[in-house]
């Protein structure tokens, strides 16, 4: 039997972390890392289906949803795992399960390279760590990775940063439309209308390329280690296209797969699916 989802700010050093969870933190805990240009919303439906057996939590990272932080605050992957990682000791998380989706690929890895035993399997969706994984959604960004100029990321914010990419991103690859809820982009786009806000995304956007850097690294803990992986994919994503998942099995060549009919936000649609692959592969594993 699932508990009742709450909502908690904590305060740390330099952010005051809002997150959402749920189940006994008796049982093992799952970590529910979200993506751009989302927050732990996007986990709303997926957490009661997973507490039932397991403590969830799921952090908005700064910059994101409800979380806040100090005006000095640094946006970039690095500092975001540093926040993660200060989250997780004050609530004395020291082993989970890692759920990577989008952004919370990189910051999730960074965090299993800084911690390499504290995870105890792991699930990607849509969650990439490889240059096969990179689409042509991506090229208006790898341009401006080039450049860093003005005009580049003027023209990521009139793009990438408008409400109908926004929705888009939630739309785009999914056979049913109908299962996500016209709050999710509304309250994403409305966030990211926060003053300042879209100058963090921009520079998030130019810092992804510290995160491709990484992949090299990120793949040789995949070798290392070998955790327990479930991969499940929206196999019609255009940002993180399906040779990123196919690209897993050549570093964790035991991972479970699944491609999925569904978009970038295949969470939002296949949720039941998705939950239900969950909590199967975590039992399998002893988990």
């Amino acid at each position: 039997m699932s508990s009742q989802t709450t909502t908690h700010y904590l305060a740390l050093s330099n952010t005051t972390i809002f997150y959402r969870t749920a189940g006994s933190a008796e049982k093992p805990t799952i970590l529910l890392l979200h993506g751009f240009p989302t927050s732990s919303h996007m986990y709303r439906n997926l957490i009661p289906l997973l507490s039932q057996k397991y403590h969830v939590v799921a952090p908005d990272f700064p910059g994101f949803g409800f979380t806040t932080a100090s005006p000095d605050y640094k946006y970039t992957f690095a500092s975001i795992t540093t926040t993660l990682g200060e989250f997780l000791d004050a609530l004395n998380v020291k082993v989970f399960s890692l759920y990577i989706f989008d952004y919370g690929a990189p910051v999730g890895l960074r965090l299993a390279l800084q911690r390499p035993q504290a995870v105890r399997a792991l699930i990607t969706q849509n969650g990439n760590a490889y240059l096969d994984g990179i689409g042509d959604g991506f090229s208006a960004i790898k341009q401006y990775w080039m450049t860093g100029s003005a005009e580049d990321r003027e023209g990521l914010r009139q793009s990438l940063l408008s409400f109908d990419s926004v929705k888009w991103q939630y739309e785009n690859g999914t056979p049913h439309p109908e299962r996500i809820a016209p709050e999710t982009w509304t309250l994403d786009h409305a966030l990211m209308s926060r003053k300042g806000n879209q100058e963090i995304q921009l520079d998030l956007l130019k810092d992804y390329e510290t995160n491709v850097q990484l992949y090299p690294k990120f793949q040789e803990w995949f070798r290392n280690r070998q955790v327990p992986t479930l991969i499940a994919w929206g196999k019609n994503d255009l940002l993180f296209v399906r040779p990123g998942a196919e690209a897993y099995k050549r570093d964790l060549p035991n991972a479970e797969f699944h491609l999925l009919d569904a978009g970038h936000f295949a969470g939002e649609t296949e949720t039941l699916e998705i939950g239900s692959l969950i909590l199967e592969f975590l039992g399998k594993n002893g988990i």
